[in-house]
C-alpha cells in the first residue's frame, strides 16, 4: 500500500506548517484559558485528545466557566460540530478503507484538513493533503494545549495578546483561495449574510449552521437557469411567423 504522505509536495508541507503554527497559538490559548478559569489540568488535555475540535472545545469550556452545566457544554460543542457531517461527505473518498482508517479519518476531519483536501482534484493528492494536515495538526494541537496548560498559571488574560483572533484568521485565509468562481462567492456571501442576520436572535452555535443556506443559492443552475421567454417576447416571433405564412398564402393566390 502506498502511503499518502510519500507524495506530499514541499508546497503542501509549507502551507500545513503555517496552519499548524497559527493553530498551535490557538491551542496554547485554549489550554491557558481553561486552567486560568479554574478547570483541572487534565480536562483540556483529555478533551483535546478525544474531541479535537477547537471551536467546540472553546464553546464547551466557555459554557462551563460561565456557570453552565456539563450537559449544556456538551450540547454547545455538539451543535458546533454538526458542520463536520457535510465535511465527512465531502472527503468520503479520502477516508475510505478499513474501519480503523475511517475512524481515524473521522477524528482528524477538521476545517483545515478538509480545506486542504478540496484544493485538489487528483485522488492521490487529496489523500496526501488530508492526512498530512490532519495528523500533523492533531499532534501540534495537543502539544500546544499541554504547553498552554503549563503556562495557564502565568498568563491570566490570554485575550490581551489577541490570541482569540488567530483561529478565525486561519479559517479566513483558507477560505479566500476557494472564492475563485461566481457560484462559490455567491454561496459564501449568502451564507455569511444569513449568519450575521440571525446572530442576534439565535443561541450561540446555531447561526453558523444557517450559513449552509448559501449552498442552496450557489447550487448549479441557480444563477444560470435559462429564462423562458414571456408572452411579450414570444409575440413578435409569432407575428413574424404569421406574416410569413400570410405572405406565402398571398403569393400562392397570385399563381
Amino acid at each position: 500500500m502506498r502511503m499518502p504522505w510519500r507524495t506530499t509536495e514541499s508546497a503542501l508541507l509549507r502551507d500545513v506548517a503555517l496552519v499548524c503554527l497559527a493553530d498551535g497559538i490557538v491551542g496554547v490559548s485554549f489550554g491557558a484559558i481553561a486552567v486560568a478559569g479554574g478547570l483541572p489540568w487534565w480536562v483540556p488535555v483529555v478533551m483535546s485528545l478525544l474531541v479535537f475540535a477547537g471551536g467546540a472545545q472553546f464553546a464547551a469550556v466557555g459554557v462551563v466557566l460561565a456557570g453552565g452545566s456539563p450537559l449544556a457544554a456538551v450540547a454547545a460543542g455538539a451543535v458546533l460540530n454538526t458542520r463536520l457531517f457535510p465535511y465527512g461527505l465531502a472527503v468520503a473518498d479520502v477516508t475510505a478503507g478499513h474501519w480503523w482508517v475511517r475512524l481515524l479519518g473521522a477524528h482528524v476531519t477538521t476545517d483545515e484538513s478538509v480545506a486542504f483536501a478540496l484544493r485538489h482534484d487528483d485522488p492521490v493528492r487529496r489523500r496526501s493533503a488530508f492526512w498530512t494536515c490532519g495528523v500533523t495538526l492533531f499532534t501540534v494541537w495537543n502539544v500546544a494545549v499541554l504547553l498552554g496548560v503549563l503556562a495557564g498559571s502565568m498568563v491570566t488574560n490570554t485575550a490581551a495578546f489577541g490570541l482569540d483572533a488567530t483561529f478565525p484568521a486561519v479559517l479566513l485565509a483558507l477560505a479566500l483561495p476557494t472564492l475563485a468562481d461566481r457560484r462559490t462567492r455567491t454561496a459564501a456571501f449568502s451564507g455569511a449574510a444569513a449568519t450575521v442576520a440571525l446572530t442576534p436572535f439565535l443561541p450561540a452555535g446555531l447561526p453558523v449552521l444557517a450559513a449552509l443556506s448559501g449552498l442552496a443559492i450557489g447550487r448549479p443552475g441557480w444563477l444560470t437557469r435559462p429564462r423562458r421567454p414571456g408572452w411579450l417576447a414570444r409575440r413578435p416571433r409569432r407575428a413574424v411567423a404569421a406574416g410569413a405564412t400570410g405572405g406565402q398564402l398571398h403569393t400562392g393566390g397570385e399563381h
